[in-house]
């Protein structure tokens, strides 16, 4: 499959892995992108001209529906959605007085936006070829991280919600396909990336390879050693995991 003549929404595109994919793929598709801030969108708007953007706060089920109402009046070609908008919170949930308001917001973001978007979605990528449905989740489904007590559990059950998807959609004419990252090197991390942290380009250059090669399932970096492992000796893969 070659990546061009598309029309691709990407949430959270203003930064990191979203703003590299916007770099990779605005010159041959018509790329959209959505997020919070007005600023970072105008900022990538400046950088790739040739993008379309839009404003809204992917933790709000009505402006959700008014990015749907958007693209299928401006962008009805719509054929292939990349989920990979998330937020996270650094935190311990028996001292942080406010865990409770964090988890809730990494919940609407991070699952029940994408689950949202696939559902209102489905319509306008049925009636176009060569359609994906792509979601971006991450190797810590296998082994979480103990400083982040939600992003850990929301990607795991977007990770268990696209095989299903996936499974029930097995006769459609478009694909679903789960992206699965390391670490990476994004503002993501606020300046404080692990050691083992991967380049936004390399990371990309492995899911855009993978969605060439039609994989259903794109291990990016080690993540496909940490899976491994994880079957193996799974208390072995989470210490190693929390040490980094």
């Amino acid at each position: 499959m070659e990546l061009k003549n598309n029309t691709i929404l990407i949430t959270g595109g203003s930064s990191g892995i979203g703003l590299e994919l916007v770099k990779r793929l605005s010159e041959k598709n018509k790329v959209l992108i959505c997020g919070r801030s007005l600023d970072k969108l105008k900022g990538a708007k400046n950088q790739f001209p040739k993008i379309e953007i839009f404003q809204c706060d992917l933790s709000v089920k009505s402006e959700c529906m008014l990015l749907v109402a958007w693209v299928n009046e401006n962008h009805p070609k719509l054929n292939m959605l990349i989920n990979n908008a998330a937020i996270t919170h650094v935190t311990n949930f028996r001292e942080d007085r406010e865990a409770i308001k964090k988890a809730e917001l990494e919940i609407q973001i991070n699952i029940m936006a994408p689950i949202l978007l696939s559902k209102l979605f489905l319509p306008i990528l049925e009636l176009n070829e060569n359609a994906k449905l792509i979601n971006i989740t991450t190797g810590l489904v296998y082994a979480p991280r103990a400083i982040y007590p939600f992003y850990n559990a929301t990607k795991a059950a977007l990770h268990s919600f696209t095989q299903v998807l996936r499974m029930q959609l097995k006769n459609s004419p478009f694909s679903v396909v789960e992206v699965l990252f390391p670490a990476v090197d994004t503002p993501w991390h606020k300046g404080n990336a692990p050691d083992i942290a991967i380049s936004a380009e390399s990371a990309v250059n492995e899911m855009l390879e993978g969605i060439q090669k039609r994989k259903p399932e794109i291990k990016v970096g080690k993540v496909k050693l940490l899976q491994r492992v994880s079957r193996i000796a799974p208390s072995f893969a989470i210490r190693k995991m929390n040490s980094l």
